[in-house]
């Protein structure tokens, strides 16, 4: 068989390999090397290396909950960005880019500095609250034809109202050094510091926002055709838009509050899966998934390996790894008018 007839293996199988070995690498790569085996072992019985072992601790206790927690937050996020780039027929949307993040973290700020709440799930409905407010704001300007049919200036809108909210968050910092101090570590996006608990109590959230994911992928691949033809299909388009962005700001909200503000994530899930199996919204959706917790983990694994034996937060490697994407669909012609 020559070179150009052998198969390749499908994309969407090799980001769920790559997912795969992300989370054995979260489980097993540190400061502390651990042998897979002994990973192995505790997960399958957590008194196998006996209660006091090293091992043992840095596994159940550290390791498993960032772990859960970068899955929850990367397969949200993921998601999240298929659905804001199918609400605003935007192939650049992304929560992070477009200020939902933004928001949920200036409602987080308030929330701890105002209203003294520093219980996860409490800061859950405080960041699901600024979500909903800036995806508000920007629904408000998708709305308007003349810039939801310009990615460019659709990002220049998002870039507006995230400085307009970080503006504010630096503003209600200054001012209170005891909120700056419990929100400096959780601003830059990490998966360290994080209990299990916070992941458990908010799976919940995580999955209704998904199974709502699922239910609009139809509408939304009405609306990929034009407010025109998806009225002649029978679909009021102000209800889809208004479900599609209240499951943004659950999932987009959901990860702040679990992870902190990590950008691109939904930009480069959204892609992915596209290029994975291209169809409807709904196909994109687990293949997005997939691709948005593989990234966040495999963030958190590099950033762990950088610069040993600290470590670079989850948000800063995302960063660094999703910024060159952004650029290319910029500069793509194909890719700004997808």
């Amino acid at each position: 068989m020559t070179r150009q007839q052998c198969p390749r293996p499908p994309l969407a199988l090799l980001l769920m390999a790559l997912l795969v070995l992300t989370v054995a690498a979260s489980l097993a790569v540190g400061a502390r090397a651990t042998d897979p085996a002994a990973v192995l072992s505790v997960l399958i019985d957590p008194l196998a290396l006996g209660a006091g072992s090293v091992d043992a601790v840095v596994v159940r206790e550290l390791r498993v909950p960032r772990t859960v927690i970068g899955l929850l937050a990367g397969a949200a996020l993921g998601v999240a960005g298929v659905v804001m780039q199918g609400v605003t027929r935007n192939p650049i949307a992304d929560p992070g880019l477009l200020g939902v993040t933004a928001g949920s973290s200036f409602a987080v700020v308030v929330g701890i500095a105002v209203a003294g709440v520093t219980s996860v799930v409490g800061l859950a409905g405080f960041a699901l609250v600024g979500a909903l407010a800036a995806a508000t704001v920007i629904a408000l300007v998708a709305s308007s034809a003349r810039v939801g049919t310009s990615p460019a200036l659709l990002v220049v809108a998002g870039a507006a109202v995230t400085a307009a909210l970080s503006s504010l968050t630096t503003l209600v910092l200054l001012s209170d050094p005891q909120t700056l101090d419990r929100y400096r570590f959780w601003t830059v996006g990490s998966l360290t510091g994080r209990e299990l608990d916070a992941g458990l109590a908010l799976a919940p959230l995580v999955a209704a926002g998904l199974v709502g994911a699922l239910i609009v992928g139809r509408s939304l691949d009405a609306l990929a055709l034009g407010d025109d033809v998806a009225r002649g299909l029978g679909f009021r388009l102000a209800p889809t838009r208004a479900a599609a962005i209240a499951v943004v700001v659950v999932l987009a909200g959901t990860a702040t509050a679990l992870a902190g503000p990590i950008v691109f994530v939904g930009l480069v899930g959204a892609h992915a899966a596209r290029a994975a199996v291209g169809g409807g919204h709904a196909a994109r959706m687990p293949v997005a998934a997939v691709a948005g917790a593989a990234l966040v983990l495999l963030a958190d694994v590099l950033g762990r390996l950088v610069v040993p034996p600290g470590e670079l937060e989850a948000g800063i490697v995302v960063a660094v790894l999703g910024a060159p994407l952004l650029i290319a669909l910029v500069r793509s012609r194909s890719g700004v008018t997808a």
